[in-house]
């Protein structure tokens, strides 16, 4: 089989989730009088947490304290409002499944922190079909650095040549590209015009009810 391993990223690649992320954050920054518009915050949305606070707000404006308190309680806003509407993207359980008869290995390779991996894992009982999962907690760097996904790749024990990542975002697939790695990306968030300059993208997908997703077995 040409590939041994699929990486996926969580939010907005696994659960269509990103735009209750983006509510939540642009109702901090609000909160705390950052200069900034809901567009805006679309395009900061990216990477961990605590990067955020310094793409908006700059150096030193909260301690390490206050930073990791407001992120809690962003956490549990976006947690609460995304609460009944947390499923699968289409065709996603049925995918993995198929994989895993395959004997394709599965990680996930997120900026999530683990709390909120937790609450899409076991709220959706998807835990057992990964090998590996890799959160915010677990790396330094975030994409377009691609160490969230070698750290998935050197837990799996596989090449990023042999492996794909599917991802929602341009800076993920960024990521992907930058370590070696095949990637697909899913429409979710981003329109198919923000994948335009990665020309050795596989294919974009809206969702894996696709028939391009099953062609990656052979």
């Amino acid at each position: 089989m040409k590939y041994q391993a699929f990486i996926f990223d969580m939010n907005g690649t696994m659960i269509d989730d990103m735009h209750y992320h983006i509510i939540a954050w642009y109702s901090i920054f609000y909160k705390y009088k950052a200069q900034i518009t809901i567009e805006e915050t679309k395009l900061k949305v990216y990477g961990k947490a605590e990067e955020m606070f310094e793409r908006v707000f700059g150096k030193g404006k909260f301690s390490d304290a206050e930073i990791q308190q407001i992120i809690l309680e962003k956490e549990m806003k976006y947690q609460e409002d995304f609460r009944p509407y947390l499923m699968v993207i289409d065709g996603l359980e049925p995918f993995l499944i198929s994989a895993k008869e395959a004997g394709i290995k599965l990680a996930i390779g997120t900026a999530a922190l683990k709390s909120n991996v937790d609450y899409v894992l076991d709220g959706l009982g998807l835990r057992k079909y990964f090998d590996a999962i890799v959160s915010a907690e677990d790396i330094n760097n975030s994409k377009p650095d691609p160490e969230v996904f070698l750290k998935c790749a050197a837990l799996l024990n596989v090449s990023p040549h042999r492996s794909i990542v599917f991802e929602d975002s341009p800076h993920g697939i960024e990521a992907a590209l930058n370590g070696g790695f095949k990637a697909v990306a899913i429409t979710s968030l981003h329109e198919k015009k923000d994948f335009a300059r990665f020309e050795d993208l596989l294919f974009l997908i809206n969702d894996y009810l696709s028939s391009k997703v099953y062609s990656l077995f052979t």
